[in-house]
């Protein structure tokens, strides 16, 4: 199996659109059945899995998808690319407790991880509509991956 597609819940489906057209990221389809229906598919860079959105896709709250993940291998040249291409970008930032972060910004300590540990360095922005977004590190897979 595999993972293909996520829904996300923007309450402006052009905003959104736009947003994300400008981070890079591949428009796929824009299909409008009637007022009431249109989806929007982009994939980012890279990916397999694309996001969805538009109107009468989901009735989940706009800004409500969080804990989405994007792998890079350099993090701050990808921190550094999408900043430049207009997200709001924390800094880059590891656990003090090892490879997962905790929820919200507890734990978090400023800095790449120090051993530059692959699933060790985040960071992280939001979308218009306020869905949040984790870039992370990842140089080695685990075994299996």
């Amino acid at each position: 199996m595999k993972l293909e597609i996520v829904v996300l819940p923007v309450a402006d489906v052009d905003r959104a659109k736009n947003f994300y057209k400008a981070l890079g990221w591949r428009e796929d389809a824009d299909v409008t059945t009637g007022e009431d229906f249109r989806v929007v598919q982009l994939t980012p860079p890279g990916s397999g899995c694309s996001v969805i959105f538009g109107t009468g896709v989901t009735s989940a709250a706009p800004g409500s998808a969080q804990g989405l993940y994007l792998i890079v291998t350099d993090i701050e040249a990808a921190r550094a690319e999408l900043d430049d291409r207009g997200a709001e970008m924390s800094e880059v930032f590891h656990d003090s407790g090892g490879v997962f972060h905790h929820a919200g910004t507890r734990e978090r300590v400023s800095g790449p991880d120090p051993d530059r540990t692959s699933y060790g360095s985040f960071a992280s922005f939001s979308d218009p509509d306020g869905n949040g977004w984790f870039l992370q590190e990842i140089t080695t897979r685990l075994p299996g991956r």
